[in-house]
C-alpha cells in the first residue's frame, strides 16, 4: 500500500513537533537546575562533568547555564567502573577551582574525596546520578524545592546529634544508633556557597557514629546500584557494633552479598547514613536519586561517609532503601509509617 505525501508530511511534522516539545521540557528542568538549584551568576565559571551517554542532558543545562552568563566548561570522562570511585585527578581539580560544578554521570560520585574538597574551597555542586532525559521533564523535578527546604532543615536538625535513634518499619526493620556529635544534613537539591546537593531527591539525613548501630534492616523498596533496582524480594541485614554482619534474602541478596564480598573491604559493612525521603513528587523506579527521595521512606547508606559527617572511606557507597518509615530520636517522634509528625 502506497503512503500519500500528505501521511508522510504529517508524520515528519508530528515527529518534529515532538522532538521540539521533548527539547522544551528539558530546557525547562535544566532551567530550573540552573536557576533554582545552583543559581548560577554571570561570570561565574560553571564545570559540567558528564558521559558521553550522558552528554545530551549535560548539553541541555549547559546552553542554559551559558544563557545565564556563566562561563561554561563541559568535562566529558570515562564512566566509572563503580559508584563512589573517584573522577580523574584534573577533574577533581577542575571541581575544585569552579564555582559550580554539575556532574551528571552514571555511576555515583557523591561519596568522594572529590566532591568534599571542591565544597570546602567553596564551591556550589549538584549531582544527578542515573540521571534520564525523562527524568529532567517530571517525576522528582517537579517538586516545589523551597517548600520541601523547611521540611527537610527542621528534619535534619531533629536527627543532628541524637543520643539514642530507632528507625523502624513494617517490614521489620528494627535499628537503633547513636548520632551524638554529628551533624544533620539537609539535601533540598538548592545549595550556597560551601555546600552540595543530589538531584532530584529530597532528603535529611545523618551519619550514626561508627560502632553505635545495632538491630536489623529490612530493605523492602529499593536498592538502587549494581542492576538491582525495585526489589521483588526484601533483603535483611544484620548489624552489630555498626557493621553488617550477614545478608540474607532471595537473588537480590544474594547479588549484593557477592558485590560487597568482591571489594575486599570491611569497610563496605559500615552503617553510614541514615537518610529520610521527603520528596512528595518521587516514586520508586530504580533510579538512585528518585527512590531515595520517596516521601515517608527510609534508607541506610553502607560504606563511605566522610562526605556526611562521618570518619569511613570505603570502596562505595550503597543505599538500602524501605517503605513507610518510623524515626524516633532521643524519645522524640519524628516520622511514623511515612508520616511527618513534626510541626512546620
Amino acid at each position: 500500500m502506497q503512503v500519500s505525501f500528505k501521511t508522510k508530511f504529517y508524520r515528519i511534522y508530528n515527529i518534529e513537533r515532538m522532538i521540539l516539545m521533548k527539547n522544551f521540557m528539558m530546557s525547562m528542568g535544566a532551567n530550573k537546575i540552573v536557576e533554582t538549584c545552583v543559581k548560577v551568576q554571570p561570570g561565574e565559571e560553571v564545570l559540567i562533568v558528564t558521559e558521553v551517554e550522558k552528554f545530551p542532558i549535560a548539553e541541555t543545562i549547559a546552553e542554559a547555564a551559558y544563557a545565564k552568563g556563566g562561563k561554561i566548561i563541559i568535562s566529558v570522562i570515562e564512566p566509572r567502573d563503580q559508584d563512589s570511585a573517584e573522577p580523574p585527578k584534573a577533574i577533581a581539580a577542575a571541581m575544585k577551582k569552579s564555582d559550580v560544578f554539575i556532574c551528571v554521570v552514571g555511576k555515583s560520585i557523591t561519596h568522594t574525596v572529590a566532591v568534599k574538597e571542591a565544597i570546602a574551597n567553596g564551591a556550589r555542586g549538584v549531582v544527578l546520578t542515573q540521571f534520564s532525559e525523562t527524568m529532567l521533564v517530571t517525576g522528582g523535578m517537579e517538586c516545589d524545592f523551597e517548600h520541601a527546604k523547611k521540611e527537610c532543615k527542621v528534619v535534619a536538625s531533629t536527627m543532628a546529634g541524637g543520643k539514642e535513634i530507632v528507625l523502624t518499619s513494617p517490614g521489620g526493620t528494627h535499628l537503633t544508633y547513636s548520632a551524638e556529635g554529628r551533624r544533620g544534613n539537609s539535601l533540598y537539591c538548592m545549595v550556597e556557597k560551601g555546600e552540595f546537593s543530589t538531584v532530584p531527591t529530597v532528603e535529611a539525613n545523618v551519619s550514626p557514629v561508627e560502632g553505635t548501630a545495632n538491630g536489623i534492616i529490612v530493605a523492602d523498596a529499593s536498592v538502587p546500584y549494581i542492576g538491582i533496582g525495585v526489589l521483588e524480594t526484601p533483603i535483611v541485614c544484620e548489624v552489630k557494633n555498626g557493621f553488617i554482619t550477614k545478608i540474607n534474602g532471595g537473588r537480590e541478596a544474594e547479588i549484593l552479598k557477592r558485590d560487597l564480598e568482591s571489594k575486599n573491604d570491611p569497610n563496605v559493612y559500615n552503617v553510614a547514613e541514615n537518610g529520610i525521603g521527603l520528596n512528595p513528587k518521587c516514586s520508586f523506579m530504580g533510579f538512585m536519586l528518585e527512590d531515595e527521595g520517596v516521601y515517608g521512606s527510609a534508607h541506610i547508606g553502607i560504606g563511605t561517609s566522610i562526605t556526611l559527617g562521618g570518619h569511613v572511606k570505603a570502596s562505595c557507597h550503597y543505599d538500602l532503601i524501605m517503605k513507610d518509615a518510623s524515626l524516633v530520636v532521643d524519645g522524640r517522634p519524628v516520622l511514623k509509617d511515612g508520616k511527618l509528625l513534626l510541626e512546620i
